[in-house]
């Protein structure tokens, strides 16, 4: 089989390459070792983050303002059920230290002209009635959503198609060489592929898919988990988060990669996002540990998340956990992401690196991917996710 471009990945960056791609009239070919949405795209809780624009918007600003406009567009435009909503959220405060840094944030991000605001825990009732009385208010961000990660990253794979892109399912890669032309020969599970251009867009998994090509990707497999309650009438309108892990990731990010929960075996803080679904579970996680390929969850670490959500909604404890479950998200060692041209290899592109926000950040930076690809000139905010000097050629042994 021949094509123009090679997509390997079928994760939301992946799919929203894939989509952006089509829709510049380029043939791509989706390439994806397991069902779209297999891995961590579909495995999240389905968050998307966004403070607005502002009035100088930054890479962070595009991925989050950019990718919820691109999720509302695939919802009210293209038709696609993913269960889209502007549902606002609440990052809960605890203490009077994350108060004083809270207030800090909000100060700065409407500096920036983006949107946020600090509300007492009165008023964050008034619209989670659900939130406790002890805490002691919010962060309030009218501009957040949700959405279904499965259903939405279907989509994208769905729009590729409808855009006369080819997406393939278990096709794990098995060899990609190099040719002659400048292209590639991408040798699956099932066939082999020639392709003008490549996109990495493995996730946790880049590292493997670099190391057939000799190249060193600096991403490593982080294990995220959650837990669901059985389904529910409707008890929580917001997306829900909570200031601790926040504050402690401003003061210190910790090491190579950065802004975990764990380091070296131990706990250094508490992380939580969750929402309620349309099916009516409520979903919480949060953990970031950094364990190899491990994807299987931990009991205690659950637990703690649990409490950790019980202290913001207290209604929560009387709902047993009914199933849990874990995935890996792709950490850069430095903590930025990588999407443009991999330097000194011909038409070679990668988008990864996302973290624990690839869900919500992932559909802009496949189109920033894919833009950049088609027009060759890449958008000015992509300085800050510039792969060179970063992904480097493998060390000889």
């Amino acid at each position: 089989m021949e094509t123009e471009i090679v997509v390997v990945g079928g994760g939301i960056a992946g799919a929203s390459a894939a989509f952006h791609l089509a829709s510049h009239g380029r043939r791509v070919v989706l390439l994806e070792r397991g069902e779209i949405a297999s891995a961590a795209s579909g495995q999240n809780m389905g968050g998307i983050d966004s403070y607005g624009w502002g009035d100088a918007p930054d890479l962070q600003a595009h991925l989050t303002a950019g990718s919820i406009e691109i999720f509302e567009a695939v919802q009210t435009d293209h038709g696609e059920d993913i269960e889209f909503r502007r549902s606002g959220g609440l990052q809960a405060i605890r203490t009077a230290e994350e108060y004083e840094f809270e207030r800090d944030r909000v100060e700065t991000l409407r500096k920036r002209g983006q949107v946020a605001e600090l509300i007492t825990t009165r008023e964050a009732s008034g619209i989670e009635p659900g939130f406790s009385p002890a805490l002691l208010g919010a962060l309030y961000a009218p501009r957040r959503g949700q959405a279904d990660p499965v259903k939405a990253t279907q989509a994208f794979a769905r729009l590729a198609e409808r855009r006369g892109g080819r997406v393939l399912t278990h096709r794990e890669v098995r060899a990609i060489t190099p040719r002659a032309d400048g292209g590639y020969a991408v040798r699956t599970s099932e066939d082999e592929i020639a392709a003008g251009a490549l996109v990495i867009a493995a996730g946790a998994w880049c590292g493997p898919v670099g190391a057939m090509l000799d190249l060193d990707i600096p991403i490593v497999p982080v294990r995220g988990q959650m837990w669901a309650t059985a389904p529910l009438e409707p008890r929580v309108f917001q997306t829900i988060s909570a200031a601790e892990s926040a504050m402690a990731w401003a003061r210190d990010h910790g090491g190579a990669p950065p802004d975990l929960t764990h380091r070296d075996g131990r706990r250094v803080t508490r992380h939580l996002y969750g929402r309620q679904r349309r099916n009516g579970e409520i979903i919480f996680g949060g953990d970031r540990e950094l364990i190899g390929y491990e994807a299987t969850p931990n009991s205690a670490g659950i637990e703690v998340n649990r409490e950790h959500a019980i202290s913001v909604l207290p209604l929560l404890a009387k709902f047993p956990i009914a199933r849990t479950w874990a995935g890996l998200m792709p950490f850069p060692l430095d903590g930025k992401p990588l999407i443009g041209r991999v330097p000194g290899r011909d038409n070679l592109w990668i988008v990864t690196g996302l973290a624990s926000s690839g869900f919500g950040r992932g559909p802009m930076a496949g189109k920033l991917l894919a833009d950049y690809l088609h027009t060759g000139t890449p958008a000015p905010v992509l300085s800050g996710a510039d792969p060179a000097g970063r992904v480097r050629e493998l060390a000889r042994r």
